[in-house]
């Protein structure tokens, strides 16, 4: 491809900035990067209280996060932030040690068979489920692998037949239970469903173990985790000042026209040209109407083909709650919790962990995290679900004082299984490059940080 092309990157987050670095390593220097809000960085969000930053979105990374490493050696920078640690409590706000036998001695059976099955379970994941690791959906359906690997930093070119691979349309309960590895949901929901990423009885497993592969959820279990000092948004504002074309803020998308091999997008009243574009923010985003913050797909602003609006109305995403509540002095945590009794689909809404950044003082805010959604159930108003949270911190015996920030973001957008085993995703990266559009971000993989700069690293060296 002509090094010259211009090309239109849509989304400023981890998945666009990613491409931008992707593409100027290989030479490739006419893009330009439009962002609709005043800062960079997605759903990596680290306002600042008291002159020091505080997480609304992402928190941490762990040592296979290859590619926000990446950036980290463009940037010059590191994870230099605090060392985190947590503990659990049960929803009436006791602490408890379920992992600890001494601690449970009517569970050490259950503990014991639990530690089988994850050692039976790892096993199972690098031979029977050969290639579930690779970043990215292509082939899964059909049981092949196709991708780059997520066993070290080099991320080698592999592909591969393996039917089995068709499992991982399943939801993970049931992909757990059909292995006979039912307890080692104990240890993944934590990393996942208190992270507000679904529940395991809807959520297709590939989204699961493509986040949370052996390696990843180990580095979770031993707390072997990354932070930023200046928070996860720091990573992505580097990258912005290193980028030989940082991101247009404020940058309103309000057409984007597809025609005679040219890309026409209307921003901010201004029609600009292009020979390609690049699509890292939302594609749909049901249920539009009354959002708060404004949010469409690019259904609604491009001049989507029927091709691409019967593929992408398949999408979902998680409804998933965050406050930044100040708590006096006398009632503030010791330390993060996990409250694992609230993370089923039963607890809809109630506080599922809380998060203490800083561990030298009692001057910053506590993060709450709530999800209040399910498939099968009435979604839970945000409003609701605040009270209810707040209510979860008097039972924790940390009641907030004051919620001094609050956010209810567009998040985890994927499909459901019978979509899934429908071939969904191997129809999309079958568009790739048709009407001159690229489709990354979130949903091409999963959505966190590292998978969608991952997905941006696969998509500029499968085209560009």
């Amino acid at each position: 491809m002509d090094k010259n092309i211009r090309i239109c990157i849509i989304g400023g987050g981890p998945a666009g900035l990613s491409a931008g670095m992707y593409l100027e390593q290989k030479g490739y220097e006419n893009y330009t990067i439009l962002e609709k809000l005043d800062r960079v960085g997605g759903k990596c969000w680290s306002p600042y209280y008291n002159g020091r930053r505080y997480e609304m979105g992402a928190i941490m990374g762990v040592p296979s996060y290859y590619a926000v490493h990446d950036v980290e050696e463009f940037c010059g920078i590191t994870h230099d932030g605090p060392k985190l640690n947590r503990n659990y409590k049960d929803r009436t706000g006791k602490v408890i040690e379920p992992f600890e036998p001494k601690k449970n001695l009517l569970k050490i059976p259950r503990l014991l068979k639990m530690k089988k099955q994850l050692k039976k379970f790892g096993e199972l994941l690098e031979t029977k489920y050969k290639g579930y690791d690779i970043n990215g959906h292509r082939g899964v359906a059909e049981g092949r692998y196709d991708g780059f690997s997520a066993a070290n930093a080099k991320r080698e070119k592999v592909s591969g037949v393996n039917p089995n691979l068709k499992d991982l349309a399943l939801p993970f309960s049931e992909f757990c239970k059909k292995n006979d590895v039912e307890l080692i949901q104990d240890i993944w929901i934590g990393p996942f469903t208190s992270f507000g990423y679904g529940y395991f009885d809807e959520i297709p497993a590939a989204y699961v173990l493509k986040y949370l592969d052996f390696q990843t959820c180990m580095n979770f279990v031993k707390i072997n985790l990354w932070t930023w000092k200046d928070g996860t948004q720091f990573i992505w504002e580097s990258l912005n000042d290193h980028l030989k074309n940082p991101a247009r803020l404020n940058s309103n998308i309000s057409k984007v026209e597809r025609r005679d091999g040219q890309v026409y997008v209307t921003v901010n009243g201004e029609v600009e040209v292009y020979d390609k574009v690049i699509v890292t923010s939302p594609l749909y985003v049901p249920n539009k109407e009354g959002r708060d913050d404004g949010l469409v797909g690019m259904v609604d602003y491009f001049d989507a083909r029927p091709d691409e609006k019967k593929l992408f109305s398949k999408i979902e995403y998680e409804r998933y709650d965050v406050l930044a509540c100040e708590i006096k002095p006398e009632h503030h945590p010791e330390i993060s919790y996990y409250v694992f009794d609230n993370m089923i689909p039963e607890r809809l809404g109630h506080l599922m962990v809380y998060y203490r950044r800083w561990r030298d003082t009692v001057d910053q805010v506590i993060t709450t995290y709530a999800l209040r959604k399910h498939k099968n159930s009435e979604e839970v108003p945000y409003e609701k679900c605040k009270k209810m949270v707040l209510r979860d911190l008097k039972t924790m015996k940390n009641p907030a004082s004051k919620v001094v920030n609050e956010w209810s973001v567009y998040y985890f957008p994927h499909v459901f299984s019978e979509t899934y085993k429908s071939g969904w995703y191997d129809k999309v990266e079958a568009m790739q490059g048709k009407y001159d559009t690229y489709y990354a971000g979130e949903i091409m993989s999963f959505g966190d940080m590292d998978e969608t700069a991952e997905y941006s690293r696969e998509l500029v060296e499968r085209f560009f």
